[in-house]
């Protein structure tokens, strides 16, 4: 008897098709979930990563609540000529703060998990109020009433509490100074200057959208550039062992 014969003999006795469908799927399974318990952690921990500042985090709401996440991924696979085009392969620890993650592979426009520092405020600002006037042939909608939407931030503390519920290691001094924290990360005068930075190390201050007031344009932009810059790949070596 032939393999296609035998294999007819499969195809016709749904029983037996569904009890060895059943065998495939679950050493597949097992292959993949066995190993995961002999690993302490399953992320491997890098320099530099910390909880998003309020400031930043409500520009990531606003970045989901926008719909950004449809047109742009925010995972640089490993392979040549993404990492050539988009820079260092996206790391797992990368995204341990992220609530939900902005994974995917959907690219209407281009990945966004290494534009911070990219370019500049203004040119984010620019980008965002008018996305043809800097890139031409793009087809984003502009986005210019952030600019005209100020920014509240009486219910940051919320927002940090809940992350933290899902263990987003805020202390109970970030969750105090949460609103403050808003302004002050817009105001490089601020008199809690040093106290901001020592909660959110290396995070940038200054005033993102070049207006008086705090908008929501200052926390999306903030949020856009703080992307892929808190892990410094010039000292960053892969675990072999993994």
């Amino acid at each position: 008897m032939g393999i296609l014969e035998k294999h007819g003999i499969i195809e016709r006795n749904a029983t037996l098709l569904l009890v060895l469908s059943f065998l495939v799927v679950s050493i597949g399974g097992l292959v993949q979930i066995v190993p995961l318990f002999y690993l302490q952690n399953t992320i491997e921990d890098v320099d530099g990563m910390r909880p998003y500042t309020p400031l930043e985090l409500a520009g990531r709401d606003i970045y989901i609540r926008e719909g950004c996440y449809v047109c742009h991924s925010q995972m640089i696979r490993p392979m040549r000529d993404e990492v050539e085009r988009y820079g260092f392969y996206s790391l797992a620890a990368e995204s341990k703060y992220d609530h939900p993650f902005q994974w995917g592979s959907k690219r209407t426009g281009p990945d966004l998990a290494r534009v911070g520092g990219r370019y500049s405020d203004k040119w984010q600002v620019d980008h965002l109020t008018d996305p043809q006037s800097v890139v031409p042939e793009s087809i984003m909608p502009p986005y210019a009433f952030l600019l005209d939407k100020p920014l509240n931030p009486e219910h940051i503390s919320d927002v940090v509490a809940t992350h933290r519920i899902v263990r987003v290691p805020y202390t109970d001094e970030m969750l105090d100074m949460a609103e403050s924290d808003v302004l002050t990360q817009l105001d490089p005068d601020s008199d809690d200057y040093d106290g901001f930075l020592a909660r959110y190390p290396d995070a940038n201050i200054r005033n993102f959208d070049g207006q008086a007031q705090a908008t929501e344009m200052d926390a999306l932009v903030a949020y856009l550039q703080v992307l892929g810059t808190m892990v410094d790949f010039s000292t960053f070596e892969p675990d072999a062992s993994r």
